[in-house]
């Protein structure tokens, strides 16, 4: 595999939807943030993910964000 397919590969995995089987890694709770960063992910619930948005977000590669779900409840 080259880079660029390790890159897209990285890029599919970082913006892939987030299931019930995702788990907030501060709570454990379901998690409908993913923050993937240089050095690996973290997944967040929504509240986690309010709580350290603005510390993470900027040096975030995706910042991929399913909160909105909890509208549709």
């Amino acid at each position: 595999m080259n880079d660029t397919q390790t890159a897209t590969l990285e890029a599919d995995e970082a913006n892939a939807p987030l299931s019930a089987l995702d788990r907030c890694d501060s709570c454990g709770a379901q998690a409908y943030v993913r923050a993937t960063m240089a050095s690996g992910t973290l997944l967040f619930c929504a509240h986690h993910a309010a709580k350290h948005r603005e510390a993470l977000e900027p040096v975030a590669l995706v910042w991929h964000d399913e909160s909105a779900k909890l509208a549709e409840r």
